[in-house]
């Protein structure tokens, strides 16, 4: 996974369909993109928080809506809900040509570390 790009309400990262994501069907794995998409709103939470304070993932979904078998796909978190104690975000995974490839929700919970 790499991230490429932040914005004033996103962030972006992308990651190869190679041999290291594949299903045996040769299919983009549907837990890789599980994997991104909760790096990739994880990481989105991590910049908001305090030094302070620990984000970690509460809950998950993924629709696999179309596969992949080869390329590049890009994950985009964008913010549903930003509390101060859980994040909801809104993550595409897109191919090259915008496809969409799978939608995910994030949940993240906020907590408050011990100094």
């Amino acid at each position: 996974m790499r991230f490429v790009e932040i914005g004033s309400n996103f962030i972006r990262a992308e990651m190869p369909v190679d041999n290291r994501t594949r299903q045996p069907y040769g299919l983009l794995h549907g837990g890789a993109s599980a994997a991104l998409a909760e790096t990739v709103g994880s990481v989105a939470s991590g910049l908001l928080i305090g030094e302070n304070q620990a984000c970690v993932g509460l809950e998950i979904n993924c629709n696999h809506i179309r596969g992949k078998r080869e390329g590049v796909v890009t994950a985009t978190a964008e913010p549903l809900h930003i509390g101060a104690t859980t994040h909801v975000w809104d993550i595409r995974i897109r191919d090259e040509e915008q496809r969409l490839i799978c939608v995910s929700r994030l949940t993240i919970v906020v907590l408050n570390r011990k100094v």
